[in-house]
This record gives C-alpha cells, structure tokens and sequence, in this order.
C-alpha cells in the first residue's frame, strides 16, 4: 500500500510541474508565440559582449534582447523539450524594474553581461523557483533565495530567463526523467543532447540561448558540448561559485562537481568565462580562490615568438578506443596544428587512464549510491538504465562480486570489468581514507608526467562515440574515463566542435563491437552506426594544468585558427 500511495504522489506532482511549465508558456505575452523577425534573427546572431555593450548604450533595449532568445528558445523546446523552469515573466519584471545607470536594481545593466539572457541548469539555486533534479519529491519546493553564482550573474547584468532539462541522479549522458521528460538532440531526434548538463547543450545548440552554466563530476558539461556541437570549458575547482545549488551527492567530494561555462560560440565563450571571474566570485562564495583573469599574460606568454607549443595527444584510455568519427576528428585537429608547426607528442606512456578510472567510480560514489537513492520518492520511478546497473552492483553482496569478477578474468577475459564491479563497495573510513591517498598519489604521478613531456596540453575526444541513443546508457554508462579522469585530477579542460559524423568516412563493419576487447568497449561500440548518426556533432577535448582555463581557451582559439586553415569546418544549427 506504502508503494502504491508513493506511486500516486509521484505521478500527481509530475503531472502538476509539466502543467505549471506548460502554464508559464502559455500564460506570455502573444508577441512571444509570433514567428522570429528579421531583427530577432540579428539580436541571436550577435556574440554576446556586442549584445552588452549595445544594451549598455542604449542602442537595445533588453526587452527585446529577451523577446528574441524566449522565441527561440520555446522554439528549442518544441524540437527537444529542453526546458524545466520557465522563467521569462520574471525576467520581464526584472527588466522592467531595472534603472539605468542608477537607483537600486536587481540585475546592472552597466555591467558587462547587461541584459543578456542566460540559461541555467535546473540544479541551480533561483529564488522563487524549484531545482527539483527532476525528482517529483522536490516538486513544489522553491528556493527563497539566490544561488551565489546567479546573484553574480545579476550583477553583471545578465538576465535569467530558463532553466534546462537534466537526467534523473545527474550521473548519465542522456538528460531524461519522470517529471520532465526526454530532452533530444536537435541535430537528430532520435539520440541523446548529452547529459547531465543535456537540456543546456539542447538550447544552446538550436541558438535558444548563446550562455549557458552547467556542471561537470565526469563529464556533464564536455560530452554534451560534444555531443551536441557547442563550447565548453570545465573549470578546476574553486574557479566558480557553487554555494546555494541543488545536487543529488552532497558532501560528496572524493570527485568534486563544478559549475561551468557552456555557449554557442567559442568568442562568447571566453567573454563569458573573463565576465564572471572579472566580478570576483570568491566575494560571492567562499569555496572560490581569489584568482583574477589572466588571460593577457597568457597570450603574452603562449604567443612569443621563441615558444614552443606542445601538444600531448592521448589516443586512447585503454578502456575504449574511440570510434572513426570521433578519431578522425583527433586526427583533423593533430594534422591542422601540425601544419602549423607546433610539436605533437604520443602519450601513450602516460600514468594509466584505467586506474583513474577505476579510482574515481568508487571516490564518486563511496556511499554506495545512497545518498542519490534517497531522493526517490517511490520504487516505481523512472531511473537511468546505467544508473540503476550501478544500484545494482553496489547491492550485490561482496562475495558474489568477487565470484563474479574471477569469471570475468578467467572465464571470458574481461580484466577491465572485473577490475571496476569487485571495486563496488562501500569502503569504511579506514578504507576510504586509503582510496583518497590512492588518488593524491595518482595527481603526483600526473604531475610528474607533464613535466617530464613538458607539454602545454593534452588533446583527446571527449568521448569514444558520438551522441548516444535514446536508451543507450545502458550500454554506455561506464564509456567514461575520457572525461572522468581529468576530474579526478582537477585539471581544466575544454571541448569543442571539430566536424560531423559522415556515413562514407566514418563506417565500420556494424558486427565490429562483438571484437572489441571488454564489456564497456563492447557496450559504446555496439551503439555505433555512422549512417544513423550522420550529420551529429563530433568534437575535440582541450587540457590544461588545474587552474588554467585562460590557457585551455587560448588551446581552443588555436586549435580554431588551424583547422580553418586547413578547410576544417563543422556545420552546427543556424538560427535564420
């Protein structure tokens, strides 16, 4: 009886949030619902710092810059059902609130993100609005007050006007949940936007909005920039506020989230990354270091003429070997630097992805899953099918998973399997504190290895595959460690479109998974099909040292520079 009544409650509040998102729809101005004009189209096409500075001079007016991107984006929402919160009637009441160059306002619009819309992800903390996680239990249960990062984001000007769709736990790469829906990639339907940042790189990617914020523990912001043809860099910790937000692991930090800046364009991109720690987060959040935009000394520093660039190049993390279209974008982005003289250098002695792989599905999820599986209100809510194989594992006695794990090595010669499912237990402290020393010693050999290569990056996919599936992270859930070890290692890391799939270039025999090495190989390989995925995004990943994403964008913008002069170009959505 306790299931069923728990049942009811949960259908009921589902219900309820998707008719209030379809109420705050409705309930805008009609000049909202008309097709987009010629001077909307100009307005979305604009970089960002321009927008600011005509809404600055008076050239704009806000209430237009807002008119534009909410077209557009419940033009988005249409095509994918990106959207959570709609929050442009208030975004109208702020701007219509709003004094120009003086009195008392809620958002400046003398700052440098003046009257520019920025969408949010559904986690983070809005006064007056939910951050329900896509839980029916948190339905109903608005924040009362601002999260650090959007009262900077206030300050500066910006203007938020939507939250976006994410996956039920945030720890998978399609963005689905019982009480909002299914987001789809805009480039084709029929896959995933990514995840758990997926509603955001929906939107952005269809030109509903230009800047966006996400968060990344293993990948949240990067694949679904990948995975969707957007930009992207995930910043180390401390970089940007992330008090006063939801999430489904507090107090969890054997792998720290990060807030993280996601945008259309690679130009708004570093204005918008220059814009929030121009503001000084650390005065809005204490977990923030006081460390101000160095992106001058940067460019000074990587452009003298006697500076060797050096690029390290990770081909595989010897867990998945990426699939064609993914590795000929590699390939695109080593041949264009190459051309351009700069040093390329084979990682493949480097420290082993696969330990950090495995040392950071346990770090993240030390609990057991415990604290995620907390919010489910009712044993009949939806759950990510590569989640709920996680749940599985963790609840499994220990014994089988070691009688498990032995068939896997001696049976049918999965050594990568084995090596991560006899891992999934809760450790107790003595054995957790172990794990973190496991991890510190991990970073040291890391660090160790960068300066013995000297490299000024590494650059790998983001990803072994291309946008996934509807369903497929089942198979995929694991297909990770391309993004989760910098995590891990806390390093700052960009991604970035590089070109398309193309059916022709990129085939394979469709039989091919069933030779690949191990079960999570198997698992991403088997979803491959460069005829269905023609035309999906493919991109690039970009990384620094910790702390530096003024040097991982100038990586990006040469990394830009060259593929167009090799003729490289990526074909994303237009907004026309």
């Amino acid at each position: 009886m306790v299931f069923f009544l728990g049942y009811l409650a949960h259908r009921r509040d589902c219900r309820f949030k998707q008719a209030e998102r379809q109420h705050a729809i409705a309930s805008l101005p009609a000049a909202y619902h008309t097709p987009l004009t010629s001077s909307d189209i100009a307005i979305l096409n604009t970089p960002v710092a321009s927008t600011a500075s005509n809404v600055r001079a008076g050239a704009w007016s806000a209430s237009d810059v807002l008119k534009a991107y909410g077209k557009r984006a419940l033009e988005a929402h249409q095509e994918t059902n990106c959207l959570t919160e709609v929050m442009i009637g208030r975004a109208e009441a702020l701007i219509a609130s709003a004094k120009k160059g003086g009195g008392v306002a809620e958002v400046n619009f003398q700052g440098s993100l003046a009257g520019v819309p920025v969408s949010l992800k559904d986690i983070t903390g809005v006064a007056g609005y939910d951050a329900c996680m896509g839980h029916s239990k948190l339905v109903g249960k608005p924040f009362k007050k601002d999260a650090a990062l959007v009262r900077l984001l206030k300050d500066a000007g910006a203007v938020p006007f939507v939250k976006t769709n994410i996956p039920i736990t945030l720890l998978s790469f399609e963005s689905t949940n019982d009480v909002f829906g299914r987001t789809s990639n805009p480039f084709n339907k029929a896959y995933s936007p990514g995840g758990s940042t997926g509603g955001e790189s929906a939107l952005l990617a269809f030109g509903g909005s230009r800047i966006g914020i996400g968060t990344d523990v293993a990948g949240s912001v990067r694949v679904p920039s990948h995975y969707s043809g957007i930009y992207t860099i995930k910043c180390s910790t401390g970089r940007m506020p992330r008090t006063g937000c939801m999430t489904t692991m507090p107090g969890q930090e054997g792998v720290p989230a990060v807030y993280s800046p996601m945008t259309r364009t690679l130009e708004d991109l570093g204005y918008f990354l220059k814009s929030i720690v121009d503001m000084k987060p650390w005065t809005y959040d204490h977990s923030c270091h006081p460390i101000p935009w160095r992106g001058e000394e940067v460019k000074k520093e990587m452009e003298d003429e006697k500076r060797e660039i050096r690029w390290g190049v990770l081909w595989t993390d010897g867990v998945v070997d990426p699939t064609p279209a993914c590795l000929r974008a590699l390939q695109l982005t080593v041949d264009a630097l190459s051309a351009r003289g700069d040093s390329i250098i084979n990682l493949s002695d480097a420290p082993s992805p696969y330990r950090g792989l495995r040392a950071a599905s346990i770090l993240l999820n030390n609990d057991g899953c415990s604290v995620l599986n907390s919010f489910f209100r009712s044993y009949f809510e939806w759950n990510d099918p590569g989640v709920a194989r996680m749940l599985f594992a963790f609840r499994v006695p220990a014994f089988i998973k070691r009688v498990y794990a032995w068939l896997l090595r001696t049976v049918w010669k999965d050594e990568i399997w084995a090596g991560l499912v006899e891992r999934w237990n809760r450790p107790t402290t003595p054995e957790l504190w172990g794990l973190v020393k496991e991890r510190e010693g991990y970073r040291a050999e890391w660090y160790e290895y960068m300066k013995e290569k000297n490299v000024d990056y590494v650059l790998c996919v983001p990803n072994a595959a291309p946008a996934v599936p509807a369903g497929g992270m089942y198979d995929g859930f694991c297909s990770c460690g391309y993004t989760f070890l910098w995590n891990l290692l806390d390093y700052s890391a960009g991604v970035m479109p590089v070109t398309n799939v193309d059916a022709a270039l990129d085939a394979v025999p469709r039989d091919l998974w069933k030779r690949m090495p191990n079960s999570i190989a198997k698992g991403a390989w088997k979803m491959y099909d460069a005829k269905k995925m023609e035309g999906l995004p493919v991109g690039v990943e970009v990384v620094g040292r910790r702390l530096e994403e003024e040097k991982v964008f100038w990586g990006m913008e040469r990394i830009k520079d060259a593929l167009t002069a090799t003729g490289v170009h990526f074909k994303g959505i237009e907004v026309a």
